[in-house]
């Protein structure tokens, strides 16, 4: 199940380009590595372009992070 989430992310030659750190259940998470980033989406209209990112916190703990640029919003994978 997704769950929205603020993010907070590195824009270098575009925007959203790799989160830095996120907020989860009001606790903030530092992202110290990407750990895989894979796309999906965007050929057509009806399927918007999504951004996944596999990541590993400070404190060793790993998160699954989606970007819709559709809907300019972030998500986590949650179980």
């Amino acid at each position: 199940m997704w769950k929205k989430i603020e993010v907070n992310n590195y824009s270098g030659y575009k925007e959203n380009e790799s989160p830095s750190r996120f907020v989860l259940e009001g606790k903030p998470k530092k992202i110290k590595e990407v750990l895989d980033r894979w796309y999906e989406g965007g050929v057509r209209a009806t399927q918007p372009k999504l951004d996944y990112f596999k990541v590993l916190t400070e404190t060793n703990e790993k998160y699954l992070l989606r970007y819709n640029s559709l809907f300019d919003a972030w998500a986590l994978w949650e179980k």
